[in-house]
């Protein structure tokens, strides 16, 4: 079972953070936008699991229904929403796995004796890799949101902040599945270091990226910690 969850976690992910379009994430209200993504869905899963039709229809269905049903209540930058939506899709994963328990291991990666256990350690791996950068940019970008208006008008690099965010929750990662982390706490003490000049006479600016800086490494730190018991598990399965 956990080979298989793990590929429908690797699918959904790159479905939702890699491969899915500005059209396809804003026009789910849409008959054209929303099968667009749910084949991404269908075709992603089929692939991960090696074959195996019917748990990916079955997890691109209940994908549709759930994006759907978002579209339709209203969705907005909320991160609970956010936070709501991606919960939903992995109770579904869940389901799968629990119906298919075997789908992985009897799929075309699953009969490939070099492929069976090094395949679902990287599925989980990129999967973590994505859900801690990309996923993550969403996450805090919407836990931020309400908080922007308040900021000075400022300039710097354009999309500085994001690549910032990706770097520090990027570096977070690997620090974490490198066993490092003490690592993690440097890394704050010198964000927070080559920050202070530009934030110490600007309270509003400095409780922004504390909040920022924290939410992002923080998110980080789930993700690693999750990916190392995810890899952890699949190498004693």
């Amino acid at each position: 079972m956990i080979e298989t969850v793990t590929a429908l976690i690797f699918a959904h992910v790159l479905a939702d953070f890699a491969f899915q379009t500005k059209a396809m994430a804003t026009g789910k209200d849409r008959l054209g936008p929303l099968l667009a993504h749910t084949g991404v869905v269908f075709l992603l899963s089929y692939a991960a699991l090696g074959g195996a039709h019917w748990p990916a229809l079955f997890i691109a269905a209940l994908h549709m229904q759930i994006d759907y049903a978002k579209a339709r209540l209203g969705s907005d930058d909320r991160l609970a929403h956010f936070l709501i939506d991606q919960g939903a899709h992995l109770m579904a994963i869940l389901a799968a796995g629990l119906l298919w328990t075997d789908a992985y291991a009897t799929g075309l990666w699953g009969q490939m004796p070099g492929l069976t256990a090094q395949a679902p350690e990287a599925m989980a791996l990129i999967a973590g890799v994505l859900l801690a950068t990309r996923a993550g940019q969403f996450a805090v970008g919407k836990l931020m949101a309400p908080y922007a208006a308040a900021l000075p008008d400022t300039e710097g690099l354009a999309n500085g902040g994001a690549v910032i965010g990706v770097l520090e929750r990027g570096l977070t990662f690997i620090l974490v599945l490198s066993g490092q982390m003490a690592g993690v706490g440097f890394l704050i003490a010198a964000k927070s270091f080559l920050r202070v000049g530009s934030i110490e006479k600007d309270r509003t600016l400095a409780e922004y990226v504390i909040i920022g800086t924290l939410a992002s490494i923080g998110w980080a730190l789930l993700a690693g910690i999750g990916t190392a018991a995810l890899i952890s598990r699949l190498g004693g399965a």
